[in-house]
């Protein structure tokens, strides 16, 4: 991300993981377009002292034609622990939480979907938020990045990798 992060404790235990997979192990079927193409769960623990709200995008730098987002949430509650498996497909979700459009033109998850003979890498990054963001639903990732500019209290990510 583009945005600069404000000063904070990099010793910090701000991480970010899943039980789906590890850290750049194989992303399994279900979570890509040749399977259900569902959101896996996560979980996160210890975001910086004064975070407000949290932002997850799910990136792949691989993509031909430049980075492609799969995924863009904020608002996350900066108190809570994660985000469920199989987060519906919708703009506004519960505890104020909000998704944007990924770059399949789609709002919500987009599992990874590499070209036929490639395997690309698929990166989890959050972000911890020293406020909320007032976008609407469906903002892509420019908007979400400009938003977030001036307020990124640390960041952590988990990569998996995908391929067909």
């Amino acid at each position: 991300m583009r945005a600069e992060v404000m000063e904070w404790d990099k010793t910090m235990s701000f991480r970010i993981s899943t039980h789906a997979f590890g850290d750049g192990a194989s992303i399994p079927l279900k979570y890509t377009c040749g399977g259900a193409d569902v959101s896996p769960a996560l979980n996160w623990s210890e975001p910086p002292e004064g975070t407000k709200s949290l932002v997850l995008m799910l990136e792949d730098p691989d993509a031909p034609g430049g980075t492609w987002y799969h995924w863009l949430v904020w608002n996350i509650p900066g108190h809570s622990g994660g985000l469920w498996e199989h987060l519906a497909p919708m703009g506004r979700l519960p505890g104020g939480m909000m998704q944007g459009g990924n770059s399949f033109g789609r709002m919500g998850y987009g599992g990874p979907c590499p070209p036929m003979g490639q395997t690309h890498r698929y990166v989890f990054k959050l972000y911890a938020l020293d406020t909320m963001l007032d976008l609407p639903a469906g903002a892509n990732q420019l908007q979400l990045e400009h938003a977030m500019r001036g307020h990124v209290k640390g960041e952590t990510e988990w990569m998996g990798r995908y391929g067909r």
